[in-house]
């Protein structure tokens, strides 16, 4: 791996955002079907041969570290579903300018994996659950998946990843009478829960039942005496507050209600190797095609640069919600 600089040099696109955060996706398969991300009876995944080898999403980070990104997410689809994923993240870390490797998983098979990925190097885990209730989530999951998920969580917990945060998309008339239920029982746990509005990706996405957390807030600050968190919990678009001891914390992604663009610090990488620039958004750049075709080091990273460019200022959930065609998994969540 190339040390030219001891700091890399910021990536910074035209509207003087700081891009210090990629989000690789390493499968759009997954092994739930929840109701705002993979259509039922979906089958258009992308075939092996087209993902990303481990080489080459090794080389991407390598290129983006050299640049200044020195956060890495592996995301899918659900990751744990990528054989020898430990490996892959083992290797991400001999990048001496990546400082944090962090995962999203649905914890269906995180008790198998827990334990060989926090050896390998992942401290901090966000977890998919959107609700407490059995029925309920094999309603939104499409399947009975309440135990695996409860077992990989505790797996997670022994293992030793801190933070785990629970990421709750809240939809009305579906779990919204359960974030109460759910806001104590991550507290109890010590996990931190993230309350999420559903972004409208796909058609999927746009007929989830959308809930504007604003009042949710309001009524979660008075419930338990919160306060405006004052420290920064891993770089993502989540603002959050806490309790007055400081013992437990929520956290609100609102990327309609309130949305986070003008700090925006992160880019997508797809299976396919596919560079989103923006979740709300088309703009793009394929980046296999040219790992493949032996692209340079140099030329790469040039890419790369021309590819921020395409950085669009902020989404248009709010004024074209049927604007963004591809699927959540389908472009790494």
């Amino acid at each position: 791996m190339s040390t030219r600089e001891t700091t890399p040099p910021k990536l910074i696109d035209r509207f003087g955002r700081t891009l210090s955060y990629l989000r690789v996706s390493v499968t759009d398969r997954c092994d739930l079907r929840c109701s705002y991300c993979i259509p039922k009876g979906f089958k258009g995944f992308e075939e092996p041969e087209n993902w990303l080898t481990f080489d080459e999403i090794d080389r991407v980070v390598a290129a983006f570290g050299r640049m200044g990104v020195t956060r890495i997410r592996l995301t899918g689809g659900e990751p744990l579903l990528r054989r020898d994923l430990p490996s892959l993240v083992a290797r991400l870390g001999q990048h001496t300018q990546i400082h944090d490797i962090s995962l999203s998983t649905n914890a269906t098979q995180l008790q198998k994996h827990a334990v060989a990925l926090f050896q390998a190097g992942v401290r901090r885990i966000n977890v998919s659950l959107d609700t407490l209730d059995r029925a309920c989530m094999q309603n939104i999951t499409g399947r009975d998946s309440f135990h695996s998920i409860m077992s990989g969580l505790q797996a997670g917990k022994q293992a030793g990843f801190q933070p785990i945060k629970l990421n709750m998309v809240v939809m009305k008339g579906v779990n919204d009478h359960e974030v109460l239920k759910m806001a104590e029982y991550c507290f109890e746990q010590g996990f931190i829960l993230r309350l999420i509005e559903a972004m409208p990706m796909g058609v999927t996405g746009q007929n989830a039942q959308f809930l504007d957390l604003a009042g949710l807030r309001e009524e979660l600050v008075r419930e338990f005496n919160l306060r405006p968190a004052a420290a920064e919990l891993g770089g993502g678009p989540a603002r959050y507050w806490t309790t007055q001891d400081g013992r437990a914390t929520l956290g609100f992604i609102s990327p309609l209600s309130q949305h986070f663009c003008a700090s925006c610090n992160r880019l997508r990488m797809g299976v396919d190797g596919t560079l989103y620039m923006c979740l709300g958004q088309e703009q793009s750049v394929p980046l296999r095609p040219l790992l493949r075709a032996g692209i340079s080091d140099q030329d790469l990273e040039q890419v790369i640069r021309q590819a921020i460019e395409l950085k669009p200022e902020r989404h248009e959930f709010n004024t074209d919600k049927h604007k963004i065609i591809r699927f959540m998994s389908q472009t790494g969540g």
